[in-house]
């Protein structure tokens, strides 16, 4: 592997996988690095790439064929096929063979979307193919560390704020200028204008080419308005008919183009947690953008763009907690248990930012703009764990803030630096 490349914690799962099902469908968004992964730092089988229109013509014109003849000459090793969406034909094709043998790592397919979503064919497909999700870089791959640990840490019966290694100590403009670069490879290295103009021309490339292959749509002007207004709004909570009649559609084609965006990785919908104790709690989804990189290009966010005093600099909340929640989002897949993530607010105004719940845990965690935080930033966590819907559980609870101070607050509840998601932890 060339010194150039970034390891990617991805890699370690993509080889599991490969000794354990037939088929690999490694889904992300484009630029987030999967024929790196694929390709370069996986360094074996054989590499097609469907972006090449005689591949393509190849491939519908006798998709069983050139699978067959590719397989030959891949012997033990996968074949790859990269921007395998653009084919209508290779999911029979690719059935056909993988259910005439059990041997593993057959395929690796690699696209924006899952294309076993067709309608019958994931079903007739259990137990051989398993989609697994690239995203773009967390910040500890991006300063070559290992994938961060905290959630492991905070789940010890008693974990030690000792054993937080090696954190970074920023400020807040050092914060800001992470959020701004966001963690897609290439544009994350270029100077403020040009990454800009990289995301812009990247979001159009999207929807114009992408959109078609996955949803029947003429005009996608609409689409265009959405993601702009879902930039303004990230980190909360959608309101169905507002939004849609902002935009000027009904609000089914709303959550269609919501889909949509989910689909193409350029949204990722964050579900409501509800307890079976009560009703009074808020049932819509937040919306996180997938990238803070992004956001800032499409809204002409720099660095001045937050400066305290400045009107827009309250946007910075918004923004860091969909940092924190895309950090959390990458490095779930490397802690002991798994976890589902969601948010929580009931009626009465009362909120935590992200709850992860799994194995009998719930972990509540909250962001903070600010380099200080005190006793009145855990209410909601406290409130949740002894007395409302979570007292029944093992909780935690974590407030992320921009300071460089680790603290507990008792009753299983801390404040740890933003930076703690790529610190060293011993646990």
């Amino acid at each position: 592997m060339s010194e150039d490349i970034y390891p990617r914690h991805f890699s370690n799962l993509l080889g599991k996988a490969l000794i354990s099902f037939r088929v690999i469908n490694l889904i992300g968004p484009r630029q987030a690095g999967k024929t790196t992964v694929v390709r370069d730092i996986l360094d074996k089988g054989v590499y097609i790439n469907l972006d090449d229109d005689n591949i393509l013509e190849a491939i519908e014109a006798d998709p069983k064929g050139v699978l067959e003849s590719l397989k030959e000459e891949a012997g033990k090793e996968p074949v790859i096929i990269d921007e395998v969406q653009r084919s209508k034909k290779i999911v029979l094709a690719l059935k056909s063979i993988v259910d005439r043998s059990n041997i593993k790592g057959q395929f690796i397919l690699t696209g924006p979307s899952n294309i076993f979503t067709a309608k019958g064919v994931q079903d007739s497909l259990p137990g051989r193919v398993v989609p697994m999700q690239l995203w773009p870089f967390t910040v500890a791959e991006s300063k070559k560390r290992p994938p961060n640990k905290v959630i492991d840490w905070i789940l010890q019966k008693n974990p030690s704020l000792n054993q937080i290694e090696h954190m970074e100590v920023l400020t807040r403009n050092d914060y800001i200028t992470l959020v701004l670069k966001g963690g897609f490879p290439e544009p994350r290295m270029l100077p403020l204008r040009e990454r800009q103009d990289f995301y812009n021309s990247y979001v159009k490339t999207i929807v114009d080419r992408d959109v078609s292959e996955v949803f029947p749509i003429r005009k996608t002007d609409k689409i265009h308005q959405l993601i702009n207004q879902i930039s303004i709004r990230t980190a909360q909570e959608i309101n169905r008919n507002n939004l849609a009649n902002k935009i000027g559609i009904k609000w089914e084609t709303l959550d269609s183009y919501l889909d949509l965006m989910t689909r193409l990785n350029l949204v990722i919908k964050l579900g409501a947690w509800r307890s079976r104790e009560t009703k009074r709690e808020v049932k819509q989804p937040k919306y996180h953008f997938l990238d803070t990189g992004m956001v800032c290009a499409l809204r002409g966010f720099d660095q001045q763009s937050f400066k305290l005093g400045n009107p827009s600099s309250k946007n910075i909340g918004g923004l860091l907690e969909s940092f924190v929640f895309n950090e959390l989002l990458r490095m779930l897949p490397f802690q002991s248990r798994q976890f589902g993530m969601y948010h929580w607010r009931s009626s009465d105004k009362r909120e935590i930012d992200i709850l992860l719940e799994g194995g009998g845990y719930i972990i509540g965690i909250e962001v903070k703009a600010s380099s200080t935080v005190g006793l009145d930033d855990f209410k909601h966590l406290k409130w949740f764990s002894m007395t409302g819907p979570g007292k029944t559980s093992l909780f935690k609870g974590i407030v992320f803030y921009l300071g460089d101070k680790k603290l507990t607050f008792g009753d299983n509840c801390y404040a740890l630096p933003v930076s703690t998601l790529w610190a060293e932890i011993n646990s």
